[in-house]
Protein backbone atom coordinates (compact mmCIF):
# COMPACT_ATOMS: atom_id res chain seq x y z
CA UNK A 1 0.00 0.00 0.00
CA UNK A 2 2.79 2.42 0.93
CA UNK A 3 4.58 1.83 -2.40
CA UNK A 4 1.35 2.48 -4.33
CA UNK A 5 0.84 5.76 -2.48
CA UNK A 6 4.44 6.79 -3.13
CA UNK A 7 4.09 5.88 -6.82
CA UNK A 8 0.85 7.88 -7.08
CA UNK A 9 2.47 10.92 -5.45
CA UNK A 10 5.44 10.63 -7.79
CA UNK A 11 3.17 10.47 -10.83
CA UNK A 12 1.24 13.51 -9.62
CA UNK A 13 4.44 15.49 -9.01
CA UNK A 14 5.86 14.60 -12.43
CA UNK A 15 2.70 15.87 -14.06
CA UNK A 16 2.71 19.02 -11.96
CA UNK A 17 3.34 21.52 -14.73
CA UNK A 18 2.45 22.05 -18.32
CA UNK A 19 2.48 24.55 -21.11
CA UNK A 20 -1.28 24.38 -21.29
CA UNK A 21 -3.99 24.84 -18.74
CA UNK A 22 -3.47 23.26 -15.35
CA UNK A 23 -3.93 19.54 -15.54
CA UNK A 24 -4.22 19.31 -19.35
CA UNK A 25 -1.36 16.80 -19.49
CA UNK A 26 0.68 18.53 -22.20
CA UNK A 27 4.45 18.43 -21.89
CA UNK A 28 6.76 21.40 -21.89
CA UNK A 29 8.25 24.32 -20.01
CA UNK A 30 7.41 25.51 -16.57
CA UNK A 31 8.14 24.47 -13.07
CA UNK A 32 7.85 20.72 -12.52
CA UNK A 33 9.55 17.95 -10.53
CA UNK A 34 11.63 14.80 -10.76
CA UNK A 35 11.86 11.65 -8.72
CA UNK A 36 14.94 13.08 -7.01
CA UNK A 37 13.12 16.28 -6.09
CA UNK A 38 10.01 14.37 -5.00
CA UNK A 39 12.22 12.34 -2.70
CA UNK A 40 13.44 15.55 -1.09
CA UNK A 41 16.59 16.04 -3.14
CA UNK A 42 17.56 19.24 -4.92
CA UNK A 43 16.72 19.39 -8.61
CA UNK A 44 19.55 21.08 -10.47
CA UNK A 45 20.26 21.82 -14.09
CA UNK A 46 23.71 21.33 -15.56
CA UNK A 47 25.42 24.53 -16.59
CA UNK A 48 24.99 28.19 -15.86
CA UNK A 49 25.45 31.27 -17.99
CA UNK A 50 25.63 35.01 -17.44
CA UNK A 51 22.52 36.97 -18.38
CA UNK A 52 22.17 40.75 -18.43
CA UNK A 53 18.98 42.81 -18.41
CA UNK A 54 19.39 46.37 -19.66
CA UNK A 55 16.79 48.57 -17.98
CA UNK A 56 16.23 52.31 -17.71
CA UNK A 57 18.32 52.42 -14.51
CA UNK A 58 21.25 50.33 -15.72
CA UNK A 59 22.47 46.77 -16.22
CA UNK A 60 21.38 43.90 -13.99
CA UNK A 61 23.59 40.82 -14.20
CA UNK A 62 22.38 37.35 -13.22
CA UNK A 63 23.99 33.91 -13.28
CA UNK A 64 21.25 31.59 -14.45
CA UNK A 65 20.84 27.89 -14.91
CA UNK A 66 20.21 26.87 -18.50
CA UNK A 67 17.11 24.73 -19.07
CA UNK A 68 17.49 23.72 -22.71
CA UNK A 69 15.94 20.28 -23.01
CA UNK A 70 12.30 19.35 -22.62
CA UNK A 71 13.16 17.39 -19.46
CA UNK A 72 15.08 20.32 -17.93
CA UNK A 73 12.27 22.71 -18.79
CA UNK A 74 9.66 20.36 -17.33
CA UNK A 75 11.70 20.12 -14.10
CA UNK A 76 12.21 23.88 -13.84
CA UNK A 77 12.50 25.23 -10.29
CA UNK A 78 10.00 22.84 -8.75
CA UNK A 79 10.78 21.97 -5.11
CA UNK A 80 13.66 24.48 -5.09
CA UNK A 81 14.31 26.80 -2.16
CA UNK A 82 17.92 27.67 -2.97
CA UNK A 83 17.43 30.47 -5.52
CA UNK A 84 19.82 33.38 -5.00
CA UNK A 85 18.95 37.07 -5.59
CA UNK A 86 21.21 37.19 -8.66
CA UNK A 87 20.32 33.67 -9.81
CA UNK A 88 17.55 32.20 -11.87
CA UNK A 89 16.67 29.80 -14.65
CA UNK A 90 16.52 30.53 -18.37
CA UNK A 91 14.24 28.36 -20.49
CA UNK A 92 15.96 28.70 -23.87
CA UNK A 93 15.37 27.81 -26.56
CA UNK A 94 11.66 27.95 -25.90
CA UNK A 95 10.09 25.71 -26.88
CA UNK A 96 12.84 23.21 -26.17
CA UNK A 97 12.57 21.64 -29.64
CA UNK A 98 13.76 24.94 -31.09
CA UNK A 99 10.53 25.59 -32.97
CA UNK A 100 9.10 29.01 -33.70
CA UNK A 101 8.24 31.21 -30.71
CA UNK A 102 4.87 30.39 -29.21
CA UNK A 103 2.63 31.50 -26.40
CA UNK A 104 3.68 30.05 -23.06
CA UNK A 105 1.75 29.33 -19.91
CA UNK A 106 3.60 28.43 -16.72
CA UNK A 107 2.23 27.56 -13.30
CA UNK A 108 3.62 27.17 -9.80
CA UNK A 109 2.54 23.65 -8.88
CA UNK A 110 5.02 22.25 -6.33
CA UNK A 111 7.12 25.41 -6.45
CA UNK A 112 7.62 26.63 -2.85
CA UNK A 113 9.08 30.09 -3.51
CA UNK A 114 7.48 33.05 -5.28
CA UNK A 115 9.06 33.81 -8.64
CA UNK A 116 9.08 36.59 -11.19
CA UNK A 117 8.41 34.93 -14.54
CA UNK A 118 9.81 37.03 -17.38
CA UNK A 119 8.60 36.20 -20.88
CA UNK A 120 11.11 37.16 -23.59
CA UNK A 121 10.36 37.79 -27.29
CA UNK A 122 12.54 36.49 -30.15
CA UNK A 123 14.17 39.96 -30.39
CA UNK A 124 15.18 39.51 -26.72
CA UNK A 125 12.96 42.22 -25.30
CA UNK A 126 10.70 41.54 -22.33
CA UNK A 127 7.11 40.90 -23.38
CA UNK A 128 5.59 40.39 -19.93
CA UNK A 129 6.62 40.06 -16.30
CA UNK A 130 4.47 38.04 -13.90
CA UNK A 131 5.73 39.31 -10.53
CA UNK A 132 5.67 37.41 -7.25
CA UNK A 133 3.80 34.40 -8.56
CA UNK A 134 1.93 32.47 -5.89
CA UNK A 135 3.79 29.38 -4.59
CA UNK A 136 2.06 26.05 -5.25
CA UNK A 137 -0.65 27.68 -7.40
CA UNK A 138 -1.97 25.76 -10.38
CA UNK A 139 -3.41 28.90 -12.00
CA UNK A 140 -2.00 29.38 -15.50
CA UNK A 141 0.39 32.33 -15.95
CA UNK A 142 0.25 33.15 -19.69
CA UNK A 143 2.84 35.03 -21.72
CA UNK A 144 0.15 36.88 -23.68
CA UNK A 145 2.10 36.61 -26.93
CA UNK A 146 4.60 34.26 -28.61
CA UNK A 147 7.94 34.10 -26.80
CA UNK A 148 11.34 32.56 -27.52
CA UNK A 149 12.63 32.35 -23.93
CA UNK A 150 11.40 32.51 -20.36
CA UNK A 151 13.41 33.67 -17.35
CA UNK A 152 12.50 32.82 -13.77
CA UNK A 153 14.09 34.86 -10.98
CA UNK A 154 13.43 35.32 -7.28
CA UNK A 155 10.00 36.82 -6.65
CA UNK A 156 10.02 40.60 -6.34
CA UNK A 157 13.45 41.13 -7.92
CA UNK A 158 12.03 42.72 -11.09
CA UNK A 159 10.33 45.45 -9.08
CA UNK A 160 13.34 45.93 -6.78
CA UNK A 161 15.67 46.39 -9.74
CA UNK A 162 13.31 48.41 -11.93
CA UNK A 163 13.14 45.75 -14.65
CA UNK A 164 10.21 46.43 -16.98
CA UNK A 165 8.47 45.22 -20.10
CA UNK A 166 10.42 46.31 -23.17
CA UNK A 167 13.82 45.99 -21.44
CA UNK A 168 16.48 44.12 -23.42
CA UNK A 169 17.86 40.78 -22.22
CA UNK A 170 21.14 39.32 -23.43
CA UNK A 171 22.95 36.04 -22.91
CA UNK A 172 25.51 34.00 -24.86
CA UNK A 173 24.23 32.07 -27.83
CA UNK A 174 21.68 32.78 -30.50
Amino acid sequence: MHSRLLAALLILSLGGCSNGAAGDGTAGGGTAGTANAAAGGTATVAGTLPLTIHSANGKHVFTVEAAKTEAEQARGLMFRTDLKPEGGMLFWPYPADGGAPREASFWMSNTPSPLDIIYIRADRTIARIAENTVPFSEAPIPSGEPVAAVLEIMGGRSGELGIAEGDRVEWAGR
